[in-house]
């Protein structure tokens, strides 16, 4: 038997609404506890975050609904 390891995915958020840097470590707290997220990374100069993640386990509306959760809008950036 074989065991393979979970598919990571990358994703790439773009959010509205940062006015401060502590805006960062709320929308990281709120991703990190979704299952299935190993990273989150939120730039804050850019408003870019990154988020490393299984996707059998939590999909792109999850972690953007995560985001909205943290009192910010997101969506999946095309870049």
């Amino acid at each position: 038997m074989s065991t393979t390891a979970p598919a990571t995915t990358r994703t790439v958020l773009r959010a509205e609404g940062f006015s401060c840097p502590s805006c960062v470590s709320k929308i990281e707290k709120q991703v990190r506890r979704l299952p299935g997220v190993s990273s989150v990374t939120v730039q804050f100069a850019s408003a870019r975050i990154e988020v490393d993640h299984d996707l059998a386990e939590v999909s792109v509306d999850d972690l953007v609904a995560a985001v909205a959760k943290a009192g910010f809008v997101a969506r999946p950036a095309s870049f």
